[in-house]
């Protein structure tokens, strides 16, 4: 009979795999637009965003638990919500 301890520790991969996946989204996505668009976007530079996003996956895959994988959660979510919008933006224009 399955404890609850089970279901905790399945709930915790599915949240790790859903996160997981995020920030290879993200990491992609990032690789996608060219270093001027992040520039006229006014947001960070490519480098920046790529070693941000890059080293969040790594650490994730390292580290499953810890301060640094919330931090690189946070920087893949800011990344999806301001900075991946402002960059398909300027795409839409042309």
């Amino acid at each position: 009979m399955p404890t609850v301890f089970d279901l905790q520790a399945n709930v915790m991969l599915v949240v790790f795999f859903v996160l997981l996946a995020v920030k290879i989204f993200a990491f992609v996505n990032s690789l996608m637009y060219s270093a001027e668009s992040y520039l006229a976007a006014g947001k960070l530079t490519k480098p920046a965003w790529t070693i941000i996003l890059g080293l969040g996956v790594v650490i994730q895959l390292m580290i499953q638990v810890g301060i640094l994988n919330i931090v690189f959660t946070v920087a893949a979510f800011v990344y999806l919500a301001d900075a991946r919008p402002a960059l398909a933006g300027l795409y839409r224009r042309r």
